[in-house]
């Protein structure tokens, strides 16, 4: 079975065009391959980094919202369903409270179920304006309802009412989401406030593991990575790039 297998390969791989597959394929390796970027902004070096990983992400965080203005806050959450299949998609972080990244979503949308399923959860950010990337790894609970009630009338109106019409994640047609909008909108829109949806609500990551990335040139990149032990003390260690 095996020398077949290698035969029929052996025989493939002298009757293919490899030159055909090459021309297929060339325009698409031309924009991919040839995109690059030797990252020369800044540097990171042990001596830069407090012992509190939180004190430099609030220093990269505002520079960040400095140079870029919109959606420095926004990050991509990767979760995983019960077979371990990753997804991922950006949100926004809306809150740094008590060491704790605090975002928002509908509960019962895909990473709400998954969240609630498999706590662990992977945040990043990627400001490339400033050639920096920050991971963080950790568990996420489900924040009070206190502060998801004082979230969700903190936004405008209509930002109330989309919410509470979208069943996020669930199959919906186009009509029927405008038609949610404007029923919801007919009864509060004329009002600052409109009651928060039960399964609306915000995620509260504790992190375990912060990397700081800065892109430096030659892929000779700083990575400076903390993790915290079971006492709460954080260490940091510098890991290759």
């Amino acid at each position: 079975m095996n020398e077949n297998l290698t035969r029929l390969n052996f025989y493939f791989l002298q009757s293919f065009n490899f030159e055909l597959l090459a021309f297929i394929f060339d325009d698409m390796e031309k924009n991919l391959t040839d995109l690059r970027e030797n990252y020369k902004r800044g540097e990171l070096n042990e001596k830069d980094c407090p012992t509190d990983p939180f004190e430099l992400f609030g220093k990269w965080m505002n520079e960040a919202i400095d140079v870029i203005q919109e959606d420095a806050n926004a990050m991509t959450v990767s979760t995983v369903d019960s077979q371990g299949r990753p997804s991922s998609r950006n949100v926004l972080l809306k809150a740094v409270h008590e060491n704790k990244l605090i975002f928002y979503t509908h509960y019962e949308s895909k990473k709400g179920r998954q969240l609630q399923a498999n706590p662990h959860i992977c945040l990043l950010f990627w400001w490339k304006e400033l050639e920096r990337q920050v991971r963080i790894e950790g568990l996420a609970r489900k924040a009070s309802k206190e502060m998801s009630e004082a979230y969700f009338h903190s936004r405008p109106i209509g930002s109330q009412i989309g919410s509470a019409a979208s069943p996020q994640s669930q199959e919906v047609t186009k009509k029927q989401l405008i038609q949610n909008f404007k029923n919801l909108e007919a009864q509060y829109g004329q009002q600052s406030q409109m009651p928060k949806p039960e399964d609306w609500g915000g995620f509260a990551i504790t992190p375990s593991l912060i990397e700081f990335w800065q892109g430096r040139p030659n892929r000779l990149h700083d990575r400076i990575e903390y993790q915290i032990d079971e006492n709460g003390t954080w260490s940091r260690r510098r890991i290759a790039p």
